[in-house]
């Protein structure tokens, strides 16, 4: 099994986590603004707990976004430095895919969809579903206000709502609301949460090299073409 360091400031926390030997160690600081001087001091007590150094990894893990876009730079240029100095592959992991991931490990949900606050009064969102231990994603990742997160419902299926944006429930078409049954709004993105994808990724071989890291900001990608309000329908299983 690979040596896997994962770090995420996409949100408010700031989350390192190591995967070594079948074992994780995780640190997560609520620490708004402080980023930039907490990550480095995070990585390098994470490995003394693990007793091992930076040349005892075999790759790095970052949170990709969406999210906030100064942290996501502070993510991606920390990455970047460490994968050019250690010569280290790397796997870009949506925050997205990690909240929804967590809200599988944490409430045995399989079908998520996964949101945050993306400020402006909009929200980062997609839909997921875990089928046989994979998360599958049924949507891309896209930026929209909370009106626009219209998911049609189907008889006997439930739906769980993870992540900051679920604070806009309310504001969602009322077609989306009938399919929620649980609004878990207080979870973030997490280091720990993204390093099995990573590990599923790594054994596909999924990963880039420091020169091809890129923040996902979504907000740069969108054209100002009014939205449609089109349900959007989700395949059974």
């Amino acid at each position: 099994m690979p040596s896997l360091l994962a770090l995420d400031t996409s949100s408010e926390a700031s989350s390192v986590a190591l995967w070594h030997q079948g074992q994780l160690l995780e640190e997560t600081r609520l620490a708004p603004r402080q980023h930039a001087q907490l990550i480095l001091p995070q990585i390098q007590a994470l490995l003394a707990e693990a007793q091992l150094s930076m040349s005892d990894l075999d790759g790095l893990v970052f949170g990709r976004g969406p999210g906030s876009f100064t942290g996501l730079r502070i993510a991606a240029a920390t990455t970047q430095g460490l994968a050019l100095a250690l010569d280290l592959p790397v796997l870009p992991i949506s925050t997205l895919a990690a909240q929804a991931w967590q809200a599988h490990q944490d409430c045995y949900a399989t079908r998520v969809i996964s949101c945050l606050d993306a400020r402006m009064d909009e929200i980062y969102w997609a839909v997921y579903q875990v089928q046989q231990g994979q998360l599958i994603s049924l949507t891309e990742e896209q930026l929209s206000a909370p009106e626009a997160l219209l998911v049609e419902p189907k008889m006997g299926e439930d739906w769980l709502v993870v992540g900051s944006g679920g604070i806009f429930e309310a504001r969602f078409p009322a077609l989306t609301r009938q399919a929620i049954q649980q609004v878990k709004s207080d979870v973030l993105p997490s280091a720990a949460a993204m390093l099995p994808l990573a590990l599923q990724d790594w054994a596909a071989q999924r990963w880039c090299s420091a020169a091809e890291i890129e923040p996902t900001y979504l907000r740069n990608q969108v054209t100002h073409q009014p939205a449609t309000q089109q349900p959007l329908h989700l395949p059974q299983g």
